[in-house]
């Protein structure tokens, strides 16, 4: 008796504590269709008298642009931190040499490293190296900070690979890279899955290198978002309507993969 009494009541605390996570959803969406002169604080629990769509329109040919450098910028960074930490997870684990465990508590060490300690430092290389202010030097950025994760994730996953299987294909004459093309790869796919919606999801909202290390036209969308709010006077609903349009991709991706995250984290993918 006391269990189906229990159930119902945990049932209800979460829908409860799921509506209240939600209550700045919702007023950011009916704020986004509200005409500017319907918004106010008075109101901002009320549903819009008449949807209205032109905050959108508003928004996104402000950000147009900034999106398709955030585009520019995640999916390479994405796609070279994951290749490097899969090879460095690959070697650590796998292929492990003298000092490799010093080597890979050194690459973790970058995991603790504040990104304003470094910031200084940052934009002088990337000055001297001619990549300051451009898209190709974000992506350095975030591949180079993204390395401990992205090897600490891999490491991990490949941990749990039967070492038999490499021994005999190293038997069979396999070498280092074709060991890592035809056994490794296959069966990361759910690790690179796991990686790439980390790696997408951190970079794409990241803002203090975005605001940092770009100016003007080289800005992703995150640091557009901020100057999209003017300087006197707030049109929250073009605000909130390109929070919405730039929260959209990394929505799109968790909603897409979101299972195979799941089943990335539960094969062990993250454990420490």
């Amino acid at each position: 008796m006391a269990a189906k009494l229990t159930r119902p009541l945990i049932y209800i605390i979460l829908i409860a504590f799921s509506l209240f996570y939600l209550m700045p959803v919702y007023v950011l969406v009916i704020t986004s269709l509200k005409p500017f002169d319907q918004v106010s604080l008075d109101t901002m629990w009320q549903l819009p008298q008449t949807l209205d769509f032109s905050s959108y329109q508003t928004a996104f040919s402000k950000l147009a642009p900034n999106l398709m450098n955030s585009f520019y910028l995640v999916i390479p960074a994405t796609i070279l931190s994951a290749l490097l930490g899969s090879l460095n997870g690959y070697v650590l684990s796998k292929w492990k040499f003298k000092g490799s465990e010093i080597v890979f508590t050194v690459i973790l060490f970058g995991m603790f490293i504040p990104y304003q300690s470094i910031l200084i430092p940052l934009i002088v290389f990337l000055r001297s190296i001619g990549l300051y202010n451009s898209i190709p030097g974000l992506i350095f950025t975030h591949v180079v900070y993204g390395l401990p994760i992205t090897t600490l994730m891999f490491r991990n996953f490949y941990a749990s690979i039967p070492n038999p299987m490499i021994e005999s294909a190293k038997i069979d004459g396999a070498n280092f890279l074709k060991i890592y093309g035809k056994i490794m790869l296959p069966l990361s796919l759910t690790g690179f899955i796991v990686v790439a919606i980390w790696q997408f999801t951190n970079i794409w909202n990241e803002f203090l290198f975005a605001v940092s290390l770009t100016q003007s036209d080289q800005q992703p969308v995150m640091v557009a978002l901020q100057n999209l709010a003017g300087s006197q006077v707030v049109q929250w609903n073009v605000q909130m309507a390109g929070a919405l349009l730039a929260a959209l991709p990394t929505l799109i991706v968790y909603i897409l993969l979101g299972k195979f995250f799941v089943r990335g984290l539960l094969a062990g993918s993250v454990k420490g």
